[in-house]
């Protein structure tokens, strides 16, 4: 089994479309080892999307993940990180593929409704910034 790492976006928490994205990901087969919600401040929003710091979105995109709660959470399942990346779909809503996350709960690029791990290596380093081992 592989671990992969999601993170229910703030304005899909608000839009309480957080019980039909786990319902999906549940019935594709993830198992939910552990899941908890934090409403990120500045500093955490920054370091956990540092990769896009020299980005022109990139202090949009800490305000809107800091303006509610997310949840995060650990996903177990075959081929996770990829499997996971199938059924959320493309960044972009309007490019994702139909019944895709994405493609269903996503207003636009940044807010997508779901960020998941693109990699096994940034599964382990974004399940290691929001949960400490004790919790896995």
């Amino acid at each position: 089994m592989e671990r992969t790492f999601t993170l229910i976006k703030p304005r899909a928490v608000q839009q309480n479309l957080s019980a039909p994205i786990l319902k999906e990901i549940y019935e594709a087969g993830f198992l939910i080892k552990t899941i908890k919600t934090i409403h990120l401040n500045k500093a955490q929003a920054e370091k956990f999307y540092s990769v896009h710091n020299e980005k022109s979105f990139f202090q949009s995109l800490i305000e809107f993940m800091t303006s509610g709660p997310v949840i995060a959470i650990v996903l177990e399942k075959d081929n996770a990180v990829e499997n996971l990346r199938h059924l959320m779909g493309n960044t972009d809503p309007e490019k994702a593929s139909e019944g895709t996350i994405r493609q269903k709960y996503g207003l636009n690029k940044q807010q997508n409704a779901i960020h998941g791990s693109d990699s096994k290596e940034n599964a382990k380093n974004e399940i290691q910034f929001f949960f400490s081992e004790y919790e896995l």
